[in-house]
């Protein structure tokens, strides 16, 4: 009887010493977590003025650049905190409701959650203090900000003006104008190119056009003229020579004080002749005061420019769910929402920072704003996911990515799959009028190949985001069943 008791007491006293010692670690984090909010939000006020001011000091730029990119990862900390604290409360609860001998898998559980947490709230630490001192390296932007012109005005919610916006280029945006707009001092005229480079689908040609509808650069320039090697993969020289031809007919139209700005998108890398061919002709025929953006994959190009390069890459994680959280839940509130909150996190990650996706999934998942079809299509998206990587060995947004065949499933009817084909974006008016939501998540069924619209840009060059599709049968693999035998011979 006296060993029972002391085993009793025993038990009771170490609950109560981790019972104790979560209390305690639970208060410490909801102060860090409080404090890390506030900071969190004057950081966000800063960044918020400056995306609506005509910023022209690259210094400034570059300093608003770094505190976005660390506000984006203290809300992605601050949200991975929050609902894997949820998390583990319940596995906490879930454990001390059991009876006085609890199994030795379900302490590590919480053990293993207890550490976890105990990283995380020293990694939010460490960002508080990083933050503020960020703030306060601010101070002198944030007095100068008010002197750069407004750009425009701030709409209420913040999804709006996401939406219809070059999410996280800010800098870049700003680099390309104040390039487009500098003034070369009294001398020899220089024809200046600018190059920007970065992976395919990763927003050049979007930047550009953002950047040519800026009225400072209508201003700025007569013509805008496009030039891109689309109909040349296979041939840079007469795309090259084409480019030529286009310039000397398009300056002939001109008087000799209107200033030109040409676009080239090039697909191939042009060698040192040819790019000297193109240049030595646009010097010669091109107005003073004309400039050339030239937009390429391949880092090769940078050497043709005569001022630094512009490089682009995908939004990092934390900025991603930055962008997705706030689509997703558009005006409503996430903390009042935290299990929805904690599957949008999921989601997101299996996106794999597919801007395109995001805007199609967060209409999707806004529309339908309830914790069922939520948790429906996360498991869709793991199961169809799972087969492609397990067949192919990559994730299907990198095979579109790089304009190689994927496979996607279809949520209402699990025994078809949704071969892509094609990926392609277009400016053209005419669209398809059958869309993906209405294929991957609804129940229409087109007959053969056909083609499906992905999304439709709301900002420029407004391109439509189309796949060449086609719908096929699961083939139903198991083993064949043996048929009965009777005397000998097989029943039919």
């Amino acid at each position: 009887m006296e060993i029972f008791l002391s085993a009793v007491l025993s038990e009771m006293a170490t609950r109560s010493i981790h019972f104790i010692i979560s209390k305690c670690s639970i208060l410490q984090a909801q102060d860090v977590d409080d404090r890390l909010h506030k900071v969190l939000l004057r950081a966000q006020v800063i960044i918020d003025e400056a995306m609506g001011r005509q910023i022209t000091n690259q210094a400034m730029l570059q300093k608003l650049d770094i505190l976005r990119d660390s506000m984006h990862q203290g809300y992605y900390m601050l949200d991975s905190f929050r609902y894997q604290f949820i998390n583990a409360e319940d596995d906490r609860d879930q454990l001390m409701s059991q009876s006085l001998s609890p199994s030795k898998v379900n302490y590590f559980k919480y053990f293993y959650h207890l550490k976890r947490k105990i990283q995380i709230f020293e990694q939010l630490q460490k960002m508080l203090h990083n933050l503020r001192s960020m703030i306060l390296d601010m101070e002198e932007v944030v007095i100068f900000l008010t002197s750069y012109r407004r750009s425009y005005r701030q709409p209420y919610s913040m999804h709006i003006l996401l939406g219809n916006c070059l999410f996280g280029r800010q800098m870049e945006v700003e680099l390309a104008i104040n390039f487009l707009l500098h003034t070369q001092p009294q001398g020899p005229p220089e024809l200046e190119v600018m190059p920007i480079v970065g992976p395919g689908k990763v927003g050049k040609s979007t930047l550009v056009a953002h950047v040519c509808k800026d009225e400072r650069v209508c201003d700025r320039f007569s013509k805008i003229l496009w030039l891109c090697d689309h109909d040349f993969k296979g041939d840079e020289l007469a795309f090259i020579e084409e480019c030529t031809v286009k310039l000397q007919n398009l300056v002939t139209n001109l008087n000799k004080d209107e200033r030109l700005l040409v676009v080239v998108e090039l697909v191939g890398d042009p060698t040192e002749d040819e790019w000297n061919s193109l240049y030595s002709t646009s010097k010669r025929c091109m107005p003073r005061g004309s400039k050339i953006i030239v937009t390429s994959r391949s880092d090769k190009i940078v050497r043709f420019g005569t001022t630094r390069a512009i490089t682009l890459k995908f939004l990092t994680q934390e900025a991603f769910w930055y962008f997705f959280k706030i689509l997703v839940f558009g005006s409503v509130d996430p903390d009042m929402h935290p299990r929805l909150v904690q599957l949008a996190m999921e989601i997101a990650k299996m996106l794999k920072g597919f801007i395109t996706g995001a805007n199609v999934i967060s209409s999707l998942l806004r529309d339908n704003f309830e914790i069922h079809f939520w948790y429906k299509v996360l498991m869709f998206f793991r199961g169809f996911i799972k087969k492609c990587i397990s067949k192919f060995g990559e994730h299907p947004s990198d095979r579109l990515s790089q304009d190689r065949p994927a496979k996607l499933g279809r949520m209402a009817i699990p025994s078809e799959e949704l071969l892509v084909y094609q990926y392609q974006c277009s400016s053209q008016k005419e669209i398809p009028k059958i869309g993906i939501l209405d294929v991957v998540f609804g129940s229409v069924k087109p007959h053969g190949k056909f083609d499906m619209l992905l999304w439709r840009s709301h900002i420029p060059p407004y391109y439509s985001y189309v796949y060449s599709c086609e719908i096929r049968e699961l083939k139903i693999t198991g083993a064949k069943r043996k048929r009965p035998m009777r005397s000998g011979a097989a029943v039919c």
